[in-house]
């Protein structure tokens, strides 16, 4: 993916990591010990650099990096603000208030879907509320342009989310997402530790054995990468991104045969042509 800040930019696979927060990390399961990384990457476009609030109705006319508003959702994102605009009192901007985020949400305008998800939940309570809110602002914080703006919108995603943990701590999703927030701060162990949580009380947590393969693969160490792919794939052999990443991790333990066949089987699981000419250059890459 391309974010700024922390992002992992393992090869020319934008369209697989897109979707995936991946901040660069040094990462030893065994010591337990990471250090930080430099990156840099641009905006994506569709997200806003304010405190994701105070856009006009023109906001949501901008191209996201995966979607592009229709004149119908534009005009859905307008008429929702100036509902909101003119209720005259807090209890109707309150009800109003999720109505406007979805329409923020629709055109990727994430942080602005966020702070709008957060006034309802304030005003109405209740964990899918939050939890509402927390994708929103944790969707905004894979998209941060800077460092300081990761960490305003990771915290603002751990506030929300706390909410949904004290009233179900079982939502291992929520935690999972709280986890890659803290691998943004200053102490990315606790966001390695919530991970392991999460495996410890789910071992086939699909999501969480992604990101700790992806971070095992930041760190060169590919062959826990292995590991982590391939019992991914072991529960969900239809997962693209997994199996791609675990013919990556063979490919660079030496197990070239077994890599070749498994970007090989990439290419018939996705139409996607950016996948397929990764794929083309990492077999490039093998047949050398």
């Amino acid at each position: 993916m391309s974010r700024s800040q922390i992002l992992i930019v393992i090869i020319a696979v934008a369209m697989v990591a897109a979707i995936f927060f991946l901040p660069k990390v040094v990462v030893n399961d065994d010591k337990d010990s990471l250090a930080k990384a430099e990156t840099a990457a641009a905006v994506p476009e569709g997200h806003s650099e304010d405190d994701g609030h105070d856009h006009g109705a023109e906001a949501g006319a901008t191209a996201d990096v995966h979607t592009r508003a229709t004149p119908e959702q534009l005009l859905a994102l307008t008429t929702a603000r100036a509902k909101y605009n003119k209720a005259a009192d807090d209890q109707t901007k309150n009800r109003l208030a999720a109505e406007l985020a979805a329409a923020y949400a629709t055109v990727s305008k994430h942080d602005s879907a966020g702070y709008y998800y957060e006034i309802a939940a304030k005003a109405r309570g209740g964990e899918k509320s939050y939890k509402r809110a927390g994708d929103a602002y944790y969707e905004a914080f894979t998209f941060a342009a800077t460092q300081q703006r990761a960490n305003e919108l990771g915290a603002k995603a751990r506030n929300m989310y706390e909410q949904v943990l004290k009233n179900n701590p079982s939502d291992l999703d929520a935690k999972t997402n709280v986890a890659m927030t803290y691998i943004a701060t200053s102490n990315p162990m606790q966001g390695i530790t919530l991970l392991r949580e999460v495996i410890a009380s789910d071992p086939n947590n699909q999501k969480a054995l992604f990101n700790l393969g992806i971070l095992s693969i930041q760190s060169n160490q590919y062959d826990k990468a292995e590991e982590r792919f391939r019992h991914l794939v072991s529960v969900n052999p239809e997962h693209v991104e997994g199996t791609f990443y675990l013919a990556l991790s063979l490919a660079n333990t030496g197990a070239k045969e077994e890599a070749k066949a498994l970007f090989n089987k990439v290419k018939g699981m996705s139409n996607d042509p950016a996948l397929a000419a990764s794929v083309d250059e990492e077999l490039a890459k093998l047949n050398q």
